[in-house]
């Protein structure tokens, strides 16, 4: 199959999280025989070749190119709202989307239009695909909901787009339920998680030891013991939930224990979350690390003991794929019930689940794993086995074709 790809997040350099796990399913996609062209707005970080078994096409929406400030994390004030400069920026870009995808598709005839988010890339594929007749398929992983709602006019872009798709898929319910009230059709939806390559992450104890010597120095750790090191990895913002984590570390079940926590990622929570730390007597047990490189990373999950992944149910938000990167890495996963981690993280089996927002029930999950290390090794083998099995890129691509087949069916095929 022809695949046409929309996106605004999308590697723009070596390292770059932004979107990695649209670029991971395009090329799982080539992997097992499609042909997969990706459309993205153009952005002064892009220093990447673009050839690649992908072909991607990224177009220019505003002059000069440094004004150009849309997608790539950067749209959203803390996942909640649209940043004002964006409003100006938003109609040039969906102008020079619905242009270039348009000429392209009708030259290429895709056979399917896959847009990621829906706004602004669910609406430009709705345009192109009703002009052309192909089939659109919108996925929605984030802030879709939130974006769409903001005002009338963006609420009538996404429910022209609703209505052009032939499949929804989201990777949480929450997701799901989110866009319902703006005109989704629950029948349309497929619960399709965003995946992992398990054989780019996996468990590997190489330079783990020295890399947890620097968290310990960087904080200067005083304890006799080594601690049991809780890795936190996401953007800052209000609905990963890393607050509770902080909560936690200052009940009875861990004020006493040697736990230390680790937090990858910037963002516009993360001042007020240090202050926070400061007022709740934790920040010595706590690494504000910012940003690592993608090709870094593993080691990172490697060198902890398990993930925590306390996401909140408002705003909506899906599956975090820090989770399925942590199973990768054979590392068990304590976990809020909400955002898509019940879809991954299976309760007492390959970690545990709580409720959103109760540090005191997240404290306790921890504090299992913090007295019993056999319990972490069972629950991170575990994980890595459901990764390879059913969560990682192959088997979820495999999904998605299947869905895109029968949407394409009765189309000329070349």
């Amino acid at each position: 199959m022809r695949i046409g790809v929309l996106t605004h997040n999308y590697p723009r350099f070596a390292g770059d999280f932004s979107g990695v796990f649209i670029e991971a399913l395009c090329t799982e996609l080539v992997r097992q025989g499609d042909a997969v062209t990706v459309w993205a707005p153009d952005d002064p970080a892009y220093t990447r070749p673009d050839a690649a078994p992908v072909t991607l096409h990224r177009y220019r929406y505003a002059w000069p190119r440094r004004l150009q400030q849309l997608g790539y994390m950067r749209s959203m004030q803390s996942d909640m709202t649209l940043r004002l400069r964006n409003y100006a920026l938003s109609p040039m870009l969906f102008a020079a989307a619905i242009r270039r995808v348009y000429l392209d598709a009708r030259r290429t005839r895709p056979h399917i239009l896959h847009a990621h988010w829906l706004l602004p890339n669910g609406f430009v594929a709705a345009v192109v695909g009703r002009a052309l007749q192909i089939p659109v398929v919108i996925s929605v992983p984030g802030s879709d909901a939130q974006v769409a709602a903001a005002n009338p006019l963006f609420r009538a872009m996404a429910r022209f787009a609703l209505r052009q798709a032939s499949l929804l898929t989201a990777n949480s319910a929450e997701l799901r339920d989110a866009v319902i009230p703006l005109g989704a059709d629950t029948a349309r939806f497929a619960l399709i998680l965003y995946g992992t390559d398990p054989n780019a992450l996996r468990p590997n104890t190489a330079h783990t030891a020295d890399l947890r010597r620097l968290w310990l120095e960087a904080i200067h750790w005083q304890g006799e013991t080594d601690p049991l090191i809780v890795l936190c990895v996401g953007r800052m913002v209000h609905k990963k939930g890393f607050d509770v984590l902080l909560r936690a570390l200052a009940t009875p079940a861990l004020a006493a224990r040697p736990v230390v926590a680790v937090m990858v990622g910037n963002g516009d929570e993360k001042a007020a979350w240090q202050e926070m730390a400061r007022g709740l007597g934790v920040s010595p047990r706590v690494h504000w690390a910012g940003t690592v490189p993608l090709d870094e990373i593993g080691i990172w999950y490697n060198a902890a003991d398990l993930l925590a992944m306390p996401s909140i149910s408002k705003p909506a938000d899906g599956l975090n794929v820090c989770v399925l990167d942590a199973m990768a890495c054979g590392k068990p996963v304590v976990a809020s019930t909400v955002a898509g981690n019940s879809l991954a993280v299976v309760q007492g089996e390959t970690g545990f689940l709580v409720a959103e927002q109760d540090a005191a029930a997240l404290a306790e999950a921890i504090a299992v794993l913090a007295e019993n290390p056999q319990l972490r090794a069972a629950f991170g083998a575990a994980g890595r086995l459901r990764l390879e099995n059913e969560l990682g890129w192959p088997p979820l691509a495999r999904r998605y074709r299947a869905h895109f087949a029968r949407l394409a069916d009765g189309r000329d095929e070349d």
